[in-house]
């Protein structure tokens, strides 16, 4: 088996030309042009500068801005989320909170920049997909270029000498590379293959499943909605915009798009360790509820826990919190209800210490008969550590003690001004503490069950035995999610393709010799240097040479081409163009 050497006479400007042939299309990257002035005009600059937006760099650097820019509207309060939080950065910042209402950082993911990037990042990829993935449609429609003159100039090839007739190994080769999954033919005097087509495939697939993210992502902001619902056991809610505590949405959405839906909390369950280092941490929350899809939908059961959403549609409904709500009843002086219901409070701590505020507005009029609203200070606990332990915080999360703390005042809630307000907050500014027999505000722990007495014959508050529990429940409703979750599972699919399939071509020529003896050359050609094309050369060389085995009494007559011969001295042919 003869081998190249240094000693090979330099290449002629022909022989360069089929090698570059040889190794050309392996990619469907675009060739990238000499770096070179456009020419004057309209169209010369735009077409230097479709070049530029579509080449590999300006796509990298665009996704690396839109990378950056999405980091500002992680950290920065964004007022599509959270108007309350973004009022008070402007109130605690308030020249910083003017420059960033001016670039947008209050409102990045439908800022002018942020959508300028994203869109242009849109086209980049579009440009460079539609001419590559015609490319290699063409490659695919196409066969697979004619070997080279000299195919031991290549990084990888081998070659012997044999008795059989050059059809016989020509025939041999066809039927060994197709069993070997390559794409083969006959072109003159030599047989051409190629395979690692899913390469090219993968690569297009990646960028494809960028631009079905990008169009998900984009489809998602502009259509969701999201909003929070706070419900007590035995309540329900329907899917209205006034049934929300707060809602959100893309700025294409109407209300129109809201699934129709409603459903009732029946019961909220919560476990919680009990001992050990894990003491008090949850482990079980879960709301049974009975729901109906449709305006008038066969009611259904269901049990929504943490993680495991309530799907409808294209809704989905999370379990967000929990807390207390006990049952509070007022009445006045002469013994009338005036107010009877669960009251939700907000925790304030794991152990569900928890805090709010009782709101008599209207059916109260005091011993004179004078109409007046009450107000109350909610403070409770779940599980009361006792007076000795000198703090009013819960020591568990489970109710093994519950105690309420009540403080009371009377007078004008402000209810009635038009202005909206918090129902966990109450407004003081017109309102009168009840005092006590030492003149200080009036107050009082109560157990389940216990009534507090308003001095002088205001009235009473009862704390109910039965304490009900609240579920936070979130409605999601965000299109496309679907579609986000394809592109990113297709794109790392391509882009492993990508990676681990190499695209190569085989060359195997068979002439007859002066002597009569047939010469057979093999040559392999891979995008990139890689281990893989000597090897599975070597291995394809063998089996063609147990068909076709050397001739008696050739050179190095115990050579058999079990591996193929790689030069130092030769350099690999390069892929056309680079890929993006």
């Amino acid at each position: 088996m003869s081998k190249t050497t240094a000693s090979d006479p330099a290449p002629s400007a022909a022989e360069d030309r089929e090698l570059g042939d040889a190794g050309s299309q392996l990619s469907t990257a675009p060739k990238e042009d000499a770096p070179n002035l456009p020419a004057l005009g309209v169209i010369g600059w735009a077409r230097w500068f479709w070049r530029q937006l579509t080449s590999m760099r300006v796509a990298l650097l665009l996704l690396l801005l839109l990378s950056l820019g999405a980091i500002p509207g992680s950290l920065i309060p964004q007022s599509g989320q959270d108007e309350t939080k973004v009022a008070a950065f402007r109130k605690a910042h308030p020249t910083l909170g003017d420059v960033y209402d001016k670039i947008g950082m209050f409102h990045v993911y439908s800022s002018v920049w942020f959508s300028a990037i994203y869109i242009l990042l849109f086209v980049s990829l579009i440009g460079c997909i539609v001419p590559r993935t015609w490319q290699f449609v063409g490659q695919l429609r196409g066969l697979p270029p004619g070997a080279p003159r000299r195919l031991n100039r290549l990084p990888a090839h081998t070659t012997w000498r044999t008795t059989a007739e050059p059809e016989q190994v020509h025939q041999a080769a066809l039927t060994l590379l197709k069993k070997r999954r390559f794409r083969t033919h006959l072109t003159g005097d030599a047989v051409a293959a190629e395979k690692g087509y899913l390469r090219e495939t993968g690569n297009l697939v990646f960028h494809i499943a960028l631009i079905v993210m990008l169009v998900a992502f984009a489809w998602g902001q502009l259509y969701k909605a999201e909003g929070n619902k706070l419900i007590v056991e035995g309540d329900g809610f329907s899917n209205t915009l006034t049934q929300y505590d707060d809602f959100r949405s893309g700025n294409l959405f109407a209300s129109d798009d809201l699934v129709p839906f409603s459903f009732n909390l029946k019961k909220f369950t919560g476990t919680y360790e009990r001992t050990g280092p894990n003491k008090g941490t949850p482990r079980l929350f879960q709301s049974d509820i009975t729901y109906s899809a449709g305006a008038y939908g066969k009611e259904e059961k269901d049990t929504v826990e943490v993680n495991h959403p309530l799907e409808i549609g294209d809704s989905k409904v999370y379990l967000v919190s929990h807390g207390y709500a006990p049952v509070i009843t007022v009445r006045d002086g002469k013994g009338k209800v005036v107010f009877d219901d669960a009251v939700p409070l907000l925790p304030l701590d794991a152990n569900v210490t928890s805090s709010g505020v009782v709101k008599v507005l209207d059916g109260y009029r005091d011993r004179q008969g004078k109409k007046e609203q009450l107000g109350f200070n909610a403070f409770f606990v779940p599980t009361f550590g006792g007076s000795a332990s000198g703090t009013m915080l819960s020591q568990f999360p489970a109710l093994d003690n519950p105690v309420l703390a009540l403080s009371a005042y009377h007078g004008d809630l402000g209810a009635d001004s038009g202005i909206p307000q918090s129902v966990y907050q109450m407004d003081r500014s017109n309102m009168k503490e009840f005092k006590d027999s030492q003149g200080k505000l009036f107050k009082k722990l109560l157990k389940p069950g216990e009534t507090m007495t308003l001095p002088n014959g205001a009235g009473s508050v009862t704390f109910g035995k039965d304490i009900k529990e609240w579920a936070g429940f979130q409605v999601v409703q965000q299109p496309g999610s679907g579609w986000a979750l394809a592109g990113a599972l297709a794109a790392i699919g391509g882009l492993a393709a990508s990676l681990f399939i190499q695209r190569r071509r085989v060359w195997v020529r068979a002439v007859r010799g002066a002597d009569g003896v047939t010469v057979v050359e093999m040559a392999g050609l891979g995008r990139s240097e890689s281990a893989k094309v000597p090897e599975e050369l070597g291995d394809l060389a063998g089996v063609l040479y147990d068909q076709a085995p050397g001739a008696p009494g050739a050179d190095d007559p115990a050579d058999s081409p079990d591996t193929a011969q790689e030069p130092g001295t030769t350099t690999p042919v390069p892929a056309e163009g680079a890929e993006k």
